[in-house]
């Protein structure tokens, strides 16, 4: 057994998509500094740009950024067939774009809950689809390629902060997540989902970037504080390297407790 090689994933080629900020931007990071190949991809091109100047600049990975509107069939096809015309092979897919809205629920509108659940769920399954043959490709039974979907608490606690549709389509993604787990191992693909709690992020800005809101969301995290990169970083080497390849089909907890309180 080689421990220094165990969390060992130089070389490897990853798709993060919504990798330009928030928890994509951290889980980007983390695989660039690994010395992977990174290729992100959102509607907001500019944030996905700026993020790939960074990291570029540290390495040794490296990072391709390309526009790409997942909430739509067309979309998620065209970024596929992009990625299969540079690519052979696809050894991780981290699919974390999503979105959320919030509202009373007597004045929650329907709308909200279809693009939620588009976002959220639909293009989840969609993207791993016409991935599945790169994947299938880069797949081996003592490194298999990885699917890692983007969870949260919010889809294990019935909590909803009015955010009805974002915890119903969370809680959907990490059954997909199982489902798909059974599947795709005969291909010697491995699919689990990250459920992180409050990490600073686009939609988490309007808590984390006031104060007397953050110190009132840590207070009811059994570890007292917000996520940070590093604890992206060390959940995702771990699912993605040799320490992980026989796992699949879990719910990682990444919530500083949260889902185990009463």
């Amino acid at each position: 057994m080689d421990i220094s090689k165990l969390y060992n994933i130089e070389g490897k080629v990853a798709l993060v998509t919504g990798g330009g900020s928030g928890i994509g931007a951290m889980a980007t990071e983390a695989l660039v500094r690994a010395g992977c190949k990174v290729y992100i991809a959102s509607r907001r091109l500019d944030s996905c740009l700026a993020i790939a100047d960074e990291l570029n600049a540290i390495g040794p990975g490296r990072v391709i950024a390309l526009s790409a509107d997942l909430s739509t069939g067309e979309g998620t096809e065209e970024l596929a067939n992009h990625l299969k015309s540079v690519e052979l092979e696809l050894h991780i897919l981290l699919n974390n774009s999503g979105m959320t809205w919030g509202a009373p629920f007597e004045e929650f509108p329907r709308q909200k809950w279809d693009d939620v659940l588009r976002l959220n769920v639909t293009a989840v399954a969609d993207l791993t689809r016409l991935l599945h043959p790169m994947l299938k490709k880069a797949g081996k039974a003592d490194d298999p390629a990885r699917v890692i979907n983007l969870g949260s608490v919010a889809g294990t606690r019935t909590v909803s902060n009015m955010a009805y549709s974002y915890g119903a389509s969370k809680a959907a993604v990490h059954h997909i997540t199982k489902i798909l787990s059974h599947e795709l191992a005969v291909d010697h693909i491995t699919v689990n989902a990250i459920a992180p709690g409050p990490f600073p992020s686009r939609m988490m800005a309007h808590i984390t970037e006031d104060e007397k809101r953050r110190k009132a969301m840590e207070s009811v995290v059994p570890l007292r504080r917000v996520g940070t990169g590093e604890d992206i970083a060390g959940v995702l080497l771990m699912l993605t390297s040799r320490a992980g390849s026989y796992i699949t089909g879990g719910i990682i907890p990444l919530d500083g407790g949260m889902s185990a309180l009463p």
